[in-house]
């Protein structure tokens, strides 16, 4: 039950066994207070059974509920937990808690942890730094992202008068003297170099990363993951020679170092022009030392430097990676922070003379989340990132007196959200909530299913949450109730905004009403028009794979080319934004041979989920058995990927079959890969029905270096050089990255029989303007083009075949034996059909090479169908029965009544957005109808039109005729469906100028091809200049980022509120996302 509270589930087994030891049960009475204001605010409350009350009490004296406690649920702060540990423990103030019922409460006192520090100092470090990156990813960021609060947040008075007296002795949270170290350590140059940049070595290439030398043979020490969570890059190697230290001067012009024999100036803070800068550095170094609590003044030498900034100078900037500590000696430094929603900055608070700003970053690895300025001539110290860390490597109490000046700037406000905002895990399959929760929820790391249960029992899906996304809200407040049951995929963190503490923050501020009003808006209008705000949310209801953030690969059998599969599947990947690919090998090379041991169980977990951060896909090579490691990777995925061989018996592999026996969540795609000269897809289908648990499949046509044997180092010398080279976008590995990532784009061809020869022309030009092409589907005309284009993957095949399918289409002869008496239709069909099966064969759509599908209207049940399998000619002969010229066709599968999709959803990008496309590319060719018709008045005479049309002197007129009327109205619903996507943010819309073609002018298939490649090229030309094409292919999280980085955003690329997940360590140098400075 204690593991519930975050920050002791960090502890490893012993060390939590040890804090047990000072837990009390206590028994309260209904009405009966845990604690009220006056009270010591120095423990921590778990409620085992009953329900608390936590209450807050306002300015008018009443205590307002802000959360209910239930068992397993805690009351603490986290705040209040270091104000304990640095020795400035506060009583509560307008906090207080009571029993609702009779309820049975575990007590566990801070002060217990003092005692285990003094047992295990090294696990100082990281528990402030939960603490800290607690504060700024869940409470502060929630507070201030999704709610709008800014200066409310901090205290703005702050003197150094306020500052920790200094002590005489060594304290007791101060357990280790400067003389002892927990190891040796190495900071190669080149690493230091690249921290300094805000980079880590390896960023280019997931395979480098894999194969740095990093390489430890035991589990690295708690300090150790600390330092790798502060984003320093380090290279610990098992030495007994004394530890030595490479620094890289980043010393711009305007900064001073001086030799420590200078003269000492008494009055510290007198204007810098009164005195020698030297003693001014002097002096700032003492004050730094009194500070921090620093006990060898000797940690500083070298590590400080000094700074002068001129008036408007800016420090550092909102979004920052490379951060470091500032100590103004004089002048002030001004701390801003840009509104959400706005181009305005606001003054959070100001730093004085004896003041620092900083920490929190620098604790954290986080980004900055203010811009610092002097807003006049000021002169500070200087301590960076990596040399702070040094310094907390031989001293680690300085973290305590670090944490300690962060946290005397929260408001008071903050220091209440911290005791009523939850920070909370929900285990693999568990609900989140029912129909019945008040809360609104904001995904930290893991992945979170949204279902509905129908009327007649059965389950929909909704859609997926990743990290970063808002739950809850609409309901929460709508105050309706839950529509739906959310559950956790895997293994996931939450940050929970009770009902009550939402309520008290409105009626505190309520500025943030507007803001929850702008929130709600833009979640409802971004669900109807599926667009891409910052708070609508990657979930999409058919795309679930839009938001993965881990994959696992699992071979299907020995033969998988698995290790140069991954390899190449990173190398793509790496394109997008950055990857990590992780075996056991690599596991046990970096994290030690013992890494996989059930002992160390929450280490690891803890390590694989800061990789989700810091990466923006990790994939998983499992092993070829069910090992640990297995299930390992398939408890962390989001999605797995059943790798198989395409030329090969479709067969079922060990490791699916035990896949299939345990409760896994995640989505499953199989995987077929071919080789580069080898025959196409074939027999798609039984590999699909072995597997019913797979949701989609993808062919991947493989270099040869894929399937080439070759023993691991010359694999490893292969792609090295692979990985200097950029990935090609058109290669299937980009398409499969581009999928897992959802940045998929589109190709929609619209129904318009012979002028949808023009298609193949646009396909022609966005071939040379380089745009690839990841799904294809369409209607009429539009879906025998996207056919042929999907089985050939090149323009030049599909304009010959598609020319010759026209010439066949313009045969007189033919058109007239096929005449039948004209009761449904004018045709019988035969020679249609004939036309379309000489094309495809016996082609299944599961065969072809890109994602495909058609849209076909049912007759029988009246309603739109979406074909993305079966038989190719039969569905394309469906999708093109243009009435009343072809008879319906017979559905194989239900025997429904099937024909053109134009009358339902004639340009099907909604569609196509749908089955996971970020973008969409929708070619529109259909007739327009005429809108300037003559107003006639209210009656019409068919004798007065005949007169209008057979006299040659009189002015014609515009009235439809009962045909052009009957047509208008089969094709209402369909021009309605057209003009949502011309407008919506997902399509870029193409209507090349093809009307002075008509339907049946497949005879100018050439100049109608032509029409289309020109206008293609002049298009496409305007998008590359216009940058539309780079937008395109961006990644859409780190797009997003980049987008609002430039406003008000400063968290990682995903969301505007992102993952805490890795809050437990960092200990591996990987690339960094942002590196960070804080407060």
């Amino acid at each position: 039950m204690l593991k519930n509270v975050r920050v002791l589930g960090h502890f490893e087994k012993p060390l939590f066994l040890e804090l047990c030891k000072h837990m009390v049960f206590l028994q309260f009475q209904q009405g009966e207070y845990v604690f009220r204001p006056g009270q010591p605010d120095s423990s921590i409350y778990v409620v085992q059974d009953g329900k608390l009350e936590l209450c807050l009490t306002g300015t008018d004296g009443k205590e307002n509920v802000v959360k209910e406690v239930y068992p397993g649920d805690s009351v603490h702060s986290l705040l209040s937990i270091l104000d304990v540990i640095t020795g400035h423990q506060k009583p509560y103030r307008t906090v207080s808690a009571r029993a609702a019922e009779v309820s049975t409460v575990l007590r566990l006192p801070v002060e217990a942890f003092l005692s285990i520090f003094e047992k295990y100092p090294e696990s100082l470090v990281r528990v402030v730094q939960i603490i800290m990156v607690r504060l700024q990813r869940v409470t502060v960021l929630a507070l201030h992202n999704y709610l709008g609060l800014t200066n409310e947040l901090f205290s703005h008075e702050m003197h150094p008068s306020r500052l920790p007296p200094q002590s005489p002795h060594p304290t007791r949270t101060s357990p280790v003297r400067h003389g002892k170290r927990f190891g040796s350590l190495t900071v190669p140059e080149e690493h230091r170099e690249a921290a300094v940049k805000g980079e880590t070595p390896g960023r280019m290439s997931a395979y480098r990363l894999s194969n740095s030398q990093c390489v430890q043979k035991s589990l690295r020490s708690d300090f150790d993951m600390a330092y790798e969570r502060g984003r320093i890059s380090v290279s610990a190697e098992e030495s007994n020679t004394p530890p030595t230290y490479t620094r890289v001067n980043e010393v711009p012009s305007g900064i001073y170092l001086y030799p420590e024999e200078e003269p000492v100036v008494d009055n510290l803070f007198t204007p810098v022009s009164n005195r020698s800068s030297a003693a001014l550095f002097e002096e700032g170094q003492k004050e730094v030392l009194k500070l921090m609590r620093i006990e060898d003044p000797s940690l500083l030498n070298g590590r400080v430097t000094l700074h002068h900034a001129k008036a408007g100078g800016v420090l550092a900037r909102q979004g920052d990676q490379d951060v470091s500590l500032h100590f103004v000696l004089s002048g002030c430094l001004h701390v801003y922070q840009r509104m959400i929603g706005k181009q305005e900055d606001v003054c959070l608070f100001v730093t004085h003379p004896g003041e620092m700003v900083g920490q929190l970053a620098v604790l954290t690895g986080e980004p900055l989340i203010f811009t610092i300025k002097a807003v006049r001539d000021c002169t500070y110290l200087k301590i960076s990132k990596s040399e702070f860390y040094e310094i907390m490597r031989e001293q680690p109490s300085v973290v305590l007196s670090a944490a300690h000046t962060v946290a005397i700037r929260m408001s008071p406000f903050v220091r209440q959200m911290d005791f009523a905002i939850d920070w909370m895990a929900v285990e693999a399959g568990r609900a989140l909530y029912r129909y019945s929760s008040d809360c609104t929820y904001i995904v930290l790391n893991g992945r979170l299913r949204s279902v509905i249960r129908k009327a007649n029992g059965k389950k929909e899906l909704v859609g997926e949450y990743g990290r970063g996304e808002l739950i809850g809200v609409v309901e929460a407040l709508t105050k309706q109730p839950r529509a739906t049951t959310v559950h956790a995929v895997r293994d996931t963190e939450l940050v929970k905004l009770p009902e009550g503490t939402l309520n008290n923050i409105k009626r505190r501020y309520p500025q943030v009403v507007t803001r929850l009003i702008h929130l709600l808006g833009q979640k409802i209008l971004g669900n109807l028009q599926q667009g891409r705000g910052p708070f609508s949310g990657n979930a999409d209801v058919t795309n679930p794979a839009s938001n993965l953030s881990t994959v696992a690969v699992l071979p299907v059998c020995d033969e998988v080319p698995i290790n140069a599969f991954n390899l190449e599947l990173s190398h793509a990947l790496s394109a997008i934004g950055p990857t990590l690919l992780l075996t056991s090998d690599i596991i046990r090379e970096r994290l030690g041979a013992s890494a996989l041991d059930s002992i160390h169980e929450y280490r690891l977990s803890g390590w694989l989920a800061q990789q989700e951060d810091i990466n923006r896909i990790v994939l998983y090579q499992t092993d070829n058995s069910m090992t640990p490691w297995t299930q390992r990777c398939i408890r962390q995925a989001d999605c797995i990927l059943i790798v198989g061989l395409g030329d090969q018996e479709p067969t079922l592999g060990e490791l699916e079959q035990m896949l299939e026996n345990t409760a896994v969540r995640a989505l499953k795609q199989l995987i077929l890969l071919h080789r580069e000269d080898g025959p196409g897809p074939s027999r798609t289908v039984e590999w699909l029905n072995m597997r019913s648990w797979c949701s989609g499949h993808l062919h991947l046509k493989c270099p040869r270096r894929v399937f080439s044997r070759r023993s691991p180092s010359k694999l490893r010398e292969v792609y090295e050089k692979v990985f200097e080279k950029t990935a090609d976008r058109h290669s299937d590995f980009s398409r499969l990255a581009r999928v897992l990532t959802g940045n998929s784009i589109a190709l929609v061809l619209g129904g318009g029989g012979a002028r949808g020869c023009s298609h193949v022309g646009v396909i022609k030009a966005m071939e040379e303007a380089g745009i690839p092409i990841d799904i294809v589907g369409g209607t009429s005309i539009g879906s025998f083009i996207g056919a042929l284009y999907a089985e050939e993957r090149s323009a030049v095949r599909t304009k010959q075949r598609a020319r010759e399918w026209s010439k066949a289409m313009n045969s007189v002869f033919k058109t007239v034996l096929d005449l039948t008496y004209p009761i449904t239709s004018m045709f019988s069909g035969s020679a249609f059909n004939t036309s379309i099966y000489k094309v495809f064969q016996d082609k299944q759509i599961e065969d072809l090479w890109l994602p495909y599908f058609n849209v076909t209207t049912d007759i029988t049940a009246s309603a739109m169908r979406v074909h993305q399998d079966g038989c190719v000619w039969r569905y394309v002969r469906a999708s093109a029965s243009y009435t009343p010229y072809l008879p319906p066709l017979c559905d194989p599968k239900d025997g429904h009544l099937l024909v053109d999709g134009c009358y339902v959803n004639n340009v099907p990008a909604d569609i196509a957005r749908n089955t996971g496309a970020r973008t969409v590319i929708a070619i529109d060719v259909g007739s327009q109808d005429e809108t300037d018709l003559c107003n006639y008045g209210d009656c019409l005479s068919g004798w007065w039109l005949l007169w209008k049309r057979i006299n040659p002197w009189a002015e014609k007129v515009k009235v439809p005729d009962m045909a052009e009327i009957q047509s208008r109205l089969a094709y209402v619903s369909c021009v309605r469906q057209l003009e949502v996507v011309k407008k919506s943010a997902y399509c870029e819309y193409i209507r090349p100028p093809i009307d002075r073609f008509k339907t049946m002018d497949f005879g100018k298939f050439d100049e109608i091809y032509d029409v289309g490649y020109q206008h293609g090229k002049l298009v496409f030309t305007g998008w590359a200049r216009g940058d539309i094409i780079e937008n395109m292919l961006k990644d859409h999280r780190s797009a997003d980022y980049n987008d609002s980085k430039r406003t008000d955003s400063y968290t990682c690329p995903g969301a505007d509120f992102t993952d805490l997940a890795e809050i437990v360590s960092r200990i591996e140098p990987v690339q960094s996302y942002l590196a960070a400075e804080g407060k």
